[in-house]
């Protein structure tokens, strides 16, 4: 197999034009494409934490902490100290994020749409499931490489 056609090359190539799209027209809405995993998870209450954030967006703790300390700067986000933990803090969505969160949502699936044109509903259900199903396979490949192993 030619190494510029195989699926982990495309992908990439995918993802970062997906990117480079969301980038252009996040940016004036105040959002950049990192920043909306972290806000849909702290609007649908699935985290508040920078460690659960963190697992849901599949990302390392140092990025997470920087890309939430620009979020803060930005006025994104808001920090208040854990009552039950005081070594850590909960995270908020302030309400200028919460206001704008929904047109930012409706521009990436506007993208979605659109590099998805010339698609049947049908492929693009399969194209989600087959990349959900490969996203689940390279999950449990990490895993398992990340597992200290035993001793032979």
């Amino acid at each position: 197999m030619e190494v510029l056609s195989t699926p982990g090359h495309l992908i990439s190539l995918a993802a970062r034009g997906f990117a480079r799209l969301s980038e252009a027209r996040l940016k004036p809405l105040g959002f950049g494409v990192g920043h909306l995993p972290v806000l849909v998870a702290l609007r649908d209450g699935r985290a508040s934490t920078q460690r659960d954030l963190a697992r849901f967006a599949k990302i390392e703790q140092p990025p997470m902490a920087q890309m939430l300390a620009r979020m803060e700067r930005d006025g994104l986000i808001q920090r208040m100290p854990d009552p039950a933990d005081g070594r850590s803090s909960r995270v908020s969505m302030t309400q200028a994020a919460e206001a704008r969160l929904p047109s930012a949502v409706a521009t990436l699936l506007r993208g979605n749409r659109e590099a998805l044109s010339g698609f049947t509903d049908e492929e693009a259900a399969q194209l989600v499931a087959l990349l959900t199903r490969l996203i689940a396979n390279l999950d449990r490949i990490a895993s398992v490489e990340a597992s200290p192993r035993a001793p032979s």
